[in-house]
């Protein structure tokens, strides 16, 4: 039997599966979705396969527990950068800082969960469930936008999204889309976030 190392089973277990979802995250930023196991996560915290499975039941699994765990706070930290209490209170202001927030989502392990769900196929109710968990990413736009009187804030909070979505392509370390101007190809990080942002401030007036 495991060694219990916190006050009681129920800790140790959350403590388990909270470092069993730190692995899993760290195997699929560095490795992907196809070096994603249970016997890898196991593995990486000296846990045996056969406790592993009492977390996860496959990769899947593994990636719809990473996604519960990630677009939660990712949604909380854009409704916090979005609220009218920063340094600039203005729609502009708020908008920039909500899509910096956004941005900085690539440079995290957790945006490794975006590739590796195009990869592998979730089962339906969990494809729902992402769904929703990525519409809650961008209700803190829609909200600002209806707050400001914007007519159709939802359609305009998703199409910004897309320009998000760009931009956050182009800060990839692998990034490799054609570009037809050279010096936009060689355009380094600083550049990337403020054009982004530029256009996603202009798109929203």
């Amino acid at each position: 039997m495991p060694r219990i190392s916190a006050a009681t089973v129920a800790d140790h277990r959350a403590n388990q599966h909270a470092a069993l979802l730190e692995a899993a995250r760290e195997i699929l930023a560095a490795e992907g979705v196809h070096a994603l196991t249970p016997a890898a996560v196991g593995a990486r915290i000296g846990l045996a396969r056969s406790s592993v499975y009492r977390y996860f039941a496959s990769t899947a699994d593994i990636l719809a527990q990473l996604v519960e765990d990630a677009f939660p706070r990712w949604s909380a930290r854009l409704r916090a950068a979005i609220a009218p209490t920063g340094p600039d209170s203005s729609l502009p202001g708020r908008i920039r800082a909500y899509g910096r927030a956004a941005l900085d989502f690539v440079g995290s392990p957790d945006y490794a969960l975006i590739p590796a769900l195009q990869a592998i196929g979730l089962p339906g109710e969990c494809r729902v469930r992402v769904d929703e968990l990525h519409g809650a990413l961008i209700a803190p736009l829609a909200d600002a936008l209806r707050e400001a009187g914007a007519d159709h804030p939802a359609l305009r909070a998703e199409l910004a999204w897309g320009v998000l979505r760009a931009g956050a392509r182009r800060l990839m370390p692998d990034a490799a889309a054609p570009d037809p101007e050279p010096a936009a190809a060689n355009a380094d990080a600083d550049d990337i976030i403020e054009i982004t942002l530029d256009v996603l401030t202009r798109a929203l007036r």
